[in-house]
């Protein structure tokens, strides 16, 4: 009777692990979720501000070559 009680108290233990280790899981799979989702809108503010670096770089480049042209 005592090697069933054991065994019993043994699959208790098991089972209440598998539980405690799928609520981990869950949120370890939010907490990724959500940093993923950071990762996207920082990838999507750099390339706004590259794109935006160009932008600023041709217009600079354009306003030194005014400057020249005026200069000559």
């Amino acid at each position: 009777m005592e090697t069933l009680k054991s065994l019993d108290e043994k699959i208790a233990a098991a089972i209440e692990k598998v539980r405690a280790l799928k609520e981990e899981k869950a949120v370890l799979e939010r907490r990724i979720k959500e940093l993923e989702q950071s990762l996207d809108e920082k990838n999507q503010e750099l390339e706004m501000l590259k794109t935006e670096k160009s932008t600023v770089k041709s217009q600079l480049e354009e306003l030194l070559n005014e400057l020249e042209s005026i200069q000559l």
